[in-house]
């Protein structure tokens, strides 16, 4: 935090702070910031912002906190019903830092040997590993020597790209045109920008490392974790490919644990949860300044700020009333990012040596993406399985006997807004799945127990999305520069959540949960409303099941 800052905190005057969670005559809760959402980024901004000494209210309409990092129940059994993969672990450790306390102090978390496991045929897989080397010489015994040099290749630029946008675009605020981001960059480095192909498609970029399609489509793969197609998107997506060789990890009951961690990370800095509540409305005042929130119950959170922790299209479509609605712009249903076909399932697996992370890809990856932008499924789809009961080590085969539990995802065109899948096409969109696990040698029951959350059920928890999972495709070299900021057109009304910048997944919501904290607290300290308090190392609130960490 910047000195300037701290000099306007310790320019507040205390006694005008709202006192934490008061509630006066006339049933009204008085708090400094309410927050809607308790996905990842909300999660975030509320640890942070309590640890600064806000009062902080979060409002979640589901009965659990996580967002899309949600749980599933299927056979009796709970599997993750959002995402599975945890990377930049940094930003994280440093959210708890902040609050006084260590990230694994409230979870178990292990690195992964593997990174994923890949598959074409039943005869063409390949593993990534944690140890570069070790993915140098695998890709080298799979394609040959001129492929591993390539990867080589390819790891350094993705590298440079990484250096060159973590700090000013990937962990900064948003910028509406490259030449702000440029100036962030630095004249010494406008090489190193120009370098990163912002104009050619990831595809056409991915040739000049790898002749070989099978590693195109390998590593075309990494811009669906922001739900865009590799032959839209731009070259500077290939950075993602670097952002997992740094590093994956496992945490024990998975990304839902991490949301769970978080909430006790808040609350023990003071932060209060109203689980099983919808926000209704978003309240202003005469000024048109954001004031609050008014809940379908009739009640009303009167805040300094409020925080949207979901898609800023539900701002924009009236979800939250038309009063704000021109906060943000609204976006344009043939730019939303991927939806998916996900299965839950509890299966018996026979055949395929499964580890953790698991792609089985589909024989004409041009095909699939063609259909999927024409609004049909695919029929040959990739398919990525996170086989939850597996680790993620290169030991061997795992020993499992009986049934897994199994997250199974395949992409899809965002219409869950227009299109209703019915059993029959639900069944079909089964069956082609099957056929491209079988294809690669993967067997699974015939009646597994499962469920299929299509995008209509997508749209159905988020609404005006479609069933968008990753908020704007990135597509095209302005993507990135369109995405929704922290700061909204509404006063005191701020935005976060994997639909805003800086992207989406796991870490990237996180990140912007903090931006929409950075805001909220210049914001209020310039207006002295409320006091800065001093963390003294916080309080330290470990899960009933955390011990030793086990071995796996």
């Amino acid at each position: 935090m910047s000195k300037r800052l701290d000099t306007c905190y310790s320019q507040v005057n205390q006694n005008v702070a709202l006192d934490r969670f008061a509630k006066p005559a006339g049933g009204v809760l008085e708090t400094s910031v309410v927050i809607i959402g308790a996905g990842i980024g909300g999660l975030s901004a509320a640890a942070r912002l309590a640890a600064r000494g806000m009062s902080v209210t979060l409002v979640e309409k589901s009965d659990e906190v996580g967002g899309k990092a949600r749980r599933v129940e299927v056979d009796d059994k709970l599997i993750d019903g959002g995402p599975t993969v945890f990377t930049m672990r940094d930003v994280f450790d440093e959210i708890f830092d902040e609050c006084g306390s260590r990230l694994e102090d409230f979870v178990t978390v292990k690195q992964a040997e593997v990174l994923a496991r890949h598959a074409w045929d039943d005869t063409e897989t390949l593993d990534l590993f944690a140890d570069p080397e070790r993915s140098d010489e695998a890709i080298g015994d799979f394609a040959g020597v001129e492929a591993a040099r390539g990867y080589r290749r390819f790891c350094h630029e993705t590298r440079r790209m990484y250096d060159v946008l973590n700090k000013p675009m990937m962990r900064g605020d948003n910028v509406s045109s490259p030449l702000p981001l440029l100036w962030r960059i630095g004249p010494t480095r406008f090489g190193d920008f120009a370098a990163m192909r912002p104009h050619k498609s990831m595809w056409k970029a991915l040739r000049d490392f790898f002749p070989d399609p099978r590693l195109q489509q390998l590593f075309g793969r990494y811009s669906t974790y922001c739900g865009s197609s590799p032959f839209k998107a731009p070259a500077t997506l290939m950075l993602i490919a670097h952002v997992e060789a740094m590093g994956v990890w496992q945490i024990e009951g998975g990304i839902n644990a991490l949301a769970k961690a978080l909430q006790q990370l808040a609350e023990s800095k003071g932060a209060r949860f109203r689980m099983g509540e919808n926000v209704a409305e978003i309240l202003t005042d005469g000024s048109g300044r954001a004031r609050g929130v008014r809940l379908a119950s009739g009640e009303e959170i009167l805040a300094s700020a409020v925080i949207c922790n979901g898609d800023p299209n539900a701002i924009a479509t009236g979800h939250f009333s038309g009063r704000v609605s021109q906060a943000v712009k609204p976006l344009a249903s043939h730019k939303r990012s991927l939806s998916a076909l996900v299965w839950y399932a509890h299966s018996e697996t026979s055949g395929f040596d499964l580890t953790h992370h698991n792609v089985f890809f589909s024989c004409d990856y041009k095909r699939e993406f063609d259909e999927i932008a024409s609004g049909r499924s695919p029929s040959d789809p990739t398919a990525y399985i996170c086989a939850l009961d597996r680790s993620a080590n290169a030991s061997g085969r795992a020993e499992l006997k009986g049934r897994e539990r199994l997250q199974i995802i395949v992409n899809a065109s965002a219409n869950g807004d227009t299109h209703s899948y019915d059993p029959e096409e639900t069944r079909q969109c089964t069956s082609e799945m099957r056929a491209t696990l079988q294809r690669c040698g993967l067997m699974l029951e015939e009646d597994m127990p499962h469920h299929v959350a299509t995008p209509a059920e997508w749209e159905r928890l988020f609404p005006a999305t479609g069933g968008a999972l990753y908020g704007r495709a990135s597509h095209g070299s302005a993507a990135s520069f369109l995405r929704q900021g922290p700061r909204t057109r509404i006063r005191r009304l701020y935005c976060a959540g994997g639909a805003t910048h800086p992207s989406a997944g796991v870490p990237m919501a996180a990140l912007s949960g903090l931006l929409a904290a950075k805001k909220v607290e210049q914001d209020l300290a310039s207006t002295k409303t409320f006091h800065r308090a001093a963390t003294h190392g916080g309080t330290s609130m470990p899960s009933a099941k955390m011990g030793a960490t086990p071995s796996r």
